[in-house]
Order: structure tokens, then sequence, then C-alpha cells
């Protein structure tokens, strides 16, 4: 028989007593070479390939232990499976800090050693086939789910799956399932334009609609404080849903977690639904109360977030919360962030506590313009493993740890995401319109492509017009906007990069997650 399944060294001082052990794994398709004592083992490893290690526990002259951690120093990725006659707790553990695969207590027999061999050698393969039946049969059905009619709360239902196979290919590494998703995302994003385009003005007109920007305060955090809750929100500006998936697993282990969901105002962009978030008003009637916030935006000013804190305050009075403390903080980069941290104590006297955080929609914008971070977040998996890394080494972290341990309801959401660009299209437009990438607001604004959503009447959308005449454009699906004299600058600069303020999935379809201290 062709032995292909692996090749194991077999190591224990009573090797001859474990011959019909050895010729049952070679059965199976397994090559198995014996070896009595520790130090043969050593050297036999070191001049031989081997895919799996046997190690008896107990044997004379150098035992299973230091042998196994003798191999690990030249061969520490090599997969040990422990065989021990003790039942000893504290020998388990010992075995377990050397990183063993399996633990096996004498007697074995031949059934219980392939198992265990099968397990370590198998596994990944055993998994990556039945994942990619899974996930070819759940392609299947989302193609039919996708054709049939769809409300908002299917479409987040949906995109929750779609999220769950990224991060499954993620821990895999299943680059050739990644391509075939990334191309079914492109697609239902093209059928998820179609849903927002018949549904969202419809939404602005009716008091029973799924949560937008404004709608998440009043819907999330008010009934919360009304009822005596203390609060901690942290808006976390670009924060996509599997970004927070993500991170979800270290969050997990100190909070107990309620997943929702909003969508954000068009165009998803900071100073839009940012500030709708942080005042409960759409961006016409918030235009009106605060003519302030409008000059902001019609002079194209480089903060144009700079009054939340006021509206926050603003909304609290407008619910009859006069008497409610609060703090506010925005936090830009990681040195303010450490403060906050290190002062968290301070403000855990205030019923409220809102913290808004820049640094991934700073991440998005910093990759276009510098090349070595393009090659460190070269794609989705890329952007996901580089606010995994951030997280778990952030102030951000260590706040979330103080705060599982106090008395306060956590809310973790996001004004929008962002989507990764690859169709430019060409638009027109006047030269005082706005420079965005992905949404504009001016005169003459337009576009021949079908992938662009025009607003000649701003208002149906409950958007103010900025100027005589204005109008707005909003990329939709995976576009950017090209201008015919800096066509080949913005390619190079904008193309498979990550933007936001426009329509897609990933950017209108914000996390809300709701934590309790465990």
């Amino acid at each position: 028989m062709t032995n292909t399944r692996g090749k194991i060294i077999w190591v224990d001082d009573e090797i001859d007593h474990l011959k019909p052990h050895i010729i049952s794994l070679e059965d199976k398709g397994y090559n198995v070479t014996p070896i009595s004592n520790g130090w043969d083992a050593i050297q036999s490893v070191k001049t031989n390939v081997y895919d799996l290690v046997l190690m008896d526990h107990f044997m004379p002259g150098i035992d299973g232990i230091e042998t196994v951690r003798r191999i690990k120093e030249f061969k520490p990725e090599i997969p040990v499976i422990m065989i021990t006659k003790s039942e000893e707790e504290w020998l388990m553990d010992e075995a377990i800090s050397e990183q063993v695969a399996e633990y096996l207590i004498k007697p074995v027999n031949p059934t219980q050693i392939f198992s265990a061999c099968k397990r370590v050698l198998e596994k990944t393969r055993i998994i990556d086939e039945k994942t990619t039946g899974d996930y070819l049969k759940e392609f299947r059905a989302i193609e039919t789910r996708i054709q049939e009619s769809m409300t908002i709360d299917d479409w987040w239902s949906l995109y929750n799956k779609l999220v769950n196979w990224q991060l499954t290919f993620d821990a895999q590494r299943k680059s050739e399932l990644t391509s075939i998703l990334d191309k079914q995302i492109q697609f239902c994003n093209r059928e998820f334009v179609h849903f927002i385009n018949t549904e969202y003005t419809n939404w602005l007109k009716n008091d029973d609609r799924p949560p937008l920007s404004p709608d998440i305060l009043p819907k999330y955090c008010i009934p919360k404080l009304q009822n005596q809750e203390k609060i901690c929100l942290f808006v976390v500006d670009c924060l996509r849903y599997d970004h927070l998936m993500a991170i979800l697993p270290e969050i997990s282990k100190h909070f107990d977690i309620n997943m929702d969901y909003a969508i954000s105002i068009l165009p998803t962009a900071t100073p839009f639904a940012r500030n709708s978030i942080f005042s409960g008003l759409f961006i016409d009637a918030m235009f009106a109360k605060y003519p302030k916030q409008k000059k902001l935006i019609a002079n194209r000013e480089p903060h144009q977030n700079k009054f939340e804190e006021e509206f926050l305050r603003d909304l609290l009075k407008r619910n009859g919360l006069t008497n409610i403390s609060s703090h506010y903080h925005k936090i830009w980069k990681a040195e303010e962030g450490q403060r906050f941290n290190n002062r968290l104590s301070d403000y855990l006297n205030n019923d409220l506590i809102a913290v808004v955080i820049n640094f991934i929609d700073l991440l998005a914008h910093k990759r276009s313009e510098s090349d070595i971070l393009k090659e460190m977040v070269p794609d989705e998996t890329g952007y996901r493993q580089a606010v995994r890394n951030w997280f778990e080494n952030s102030w951000f972290f260590e706040s979330l740890k103080q705060l599982s341990e106090s008395d306060y309801t956590v809310i973790i959401t996001s004004d929008h995401g962002s989507v990764r660009v690859q169709k430019g299209i060409m638009v027109a437009a006047d030269k005082e319109a706005s420079s965005g990438v992905r949404y504009k607001y001016g005169r003459n604004l337009n576009s021949k492509d079908k992938n662009a959503l025009v607003i000649k009447e701003p208002s149906q959308y409950r958007l103010p017009e900025i100027g005589p005449q204005s109008s707005y454009l909003i990329a939709q699906g995976d576009v950017y906007f090209l201008y015919p004299t800096q066509l080949h600058q913005y390619q190079s600069v904008y193309k498979d990069s990550f933007q936001h303020g426009g329509i897609s999935m990933e950017e209108m379809l914000v996390p809300v997650a709701t934590l309790k201290g465990k």
C-alpha cells in the first residue's frame, strides 16, 4: 500500500510492544518510524522530515517532555501527540505547556491512535473541504434569496452571513474562495443599490422606519438614560461590521454582547452622518437649527464636526434629560487615547460618556497616500487584520476592560463604513463643487454612468441646498469619481482604496453593539 497520509515518528521505550499499533497505522496509509529513546528521536527529527511525533511521556534517560522541548527548539512547527500512563493533572498541564497537539492516556487501542493522528494531520484538510462545500451551498442560497423580495432586516441578515464567511476564510487563508466571495459581495451590492434607491426616500417620510443615523441615540441610548442607566457610547469613525466582528472575540471575554444595526444616512460621510448621530436630526433640520454648522460645510472648512458636544447636550435637553451629567471626548491620536484611558476613572461619575474615535478612518485615508500602508493593508483581509492588531494593543481595549468592571452599559457603533473602490467614472462638476471621491455637492453635478445617484432635489433626501441650485452626486457600488483634467492622477491614487460617502452594504449597514460586563 502506498503511504501518503503522513510520516510519523513514534518514540517509546517499549516500542517493540507496540508493533500491532504500528501495523494498524501503516495499514491506514501512514509511514511510521519506531524509536526507543529520546536521544535517538532528537537526532532522527534533525535528519529526517516527519509530519507528526507520537511521544511516550515516561522514558528512562531523557523523558518525553524534555525530548519534545528539545525537538521544538529546531522544529517548533511539528505537532506532537503525548501518550502517558499517568492521569495527574499537573503532568497534563506540563505537556500542554509544551504545546502538544493531543494528550492520550494509556492504555490506548489502535483506533484511538488512528483517530488522534487523523485529527492532527488531516483536520485542516477536512475543515477546508467542509467549508468549501458549505460555502458553495450558501452561495447558491444567497443567489436565489437575493432575487426575491427583501426587507432591510433581510439585507442585514444576508450581510451578516457574508461577513461571517469573510472571517472564516481569513482564518483558513482560503484565497481561492475569497475571490469568489468578493465577486458575490459585488453582486449583492448592485442589488442593494437598487433596494436603497427604491426604499430610502420612503424611510425619510415615515416614522415607522429602520433606525437611521439620527435615530441611534434616541433608540439605543436615551431610553436607558431615562431609566437611570449609565451609558458609555463609543462612535468609532468608519468602523465596519466586519471590523467589529473581527475584534468581537476579545471583547466577548469581558462582556455579554447584543448586536443590532442602524443605517447611515446619505452621504455616508462624517460631516453628515456623525453630526446627525449627535444632533438626532436629519441634515436639513440640523442646518436650520444650527446655521453655524451649515457655514462650516458650505465653506468647506477642515473641521466640520466641531459642534458635536453641543449637539449632544441639546439632544439630551429635548428628551427631558436636563439633569444628566455627561462627558464628551474626541480622540484622534494614540497619545490622546492613552490620556483618556488614564483618566477614565475620573469620568465614571458621569451618567453619559460619549467618545469619538478616529483611528479606522485615518487608516483608510492614510493608506491612499502611503505605499507602505498599501502593502500592509493590501485588501479586505489585511484591513480587518490591521484593525484587529490595533485594537488588541490599544488604549480602547484597555478602556473597555475597565468599563466591564463598572456599572456602565457600553454601546459601540459608527457613523458609516467604507468600501474598496475599483471602478472610476467620469463626472461633470462646477469648479466650486466639493472634492469628494464618493460623494459631491455643488452646482452642475452630473454623470452619465448609471453607478452614480444624481440628487437634483435635495429636500427629497432630507439634505439642504448648499448654495444656489445645488445638487448632490452619490457613488454607488464600488465606483469612485474621476475628472477629465486629473484622470490619471486620480486613478493612481484612489483605485483599490477604501472610501466612503456612497451607497454600499459596507458603508450603510452600521453595527450597534450593546455590551454589559460579565
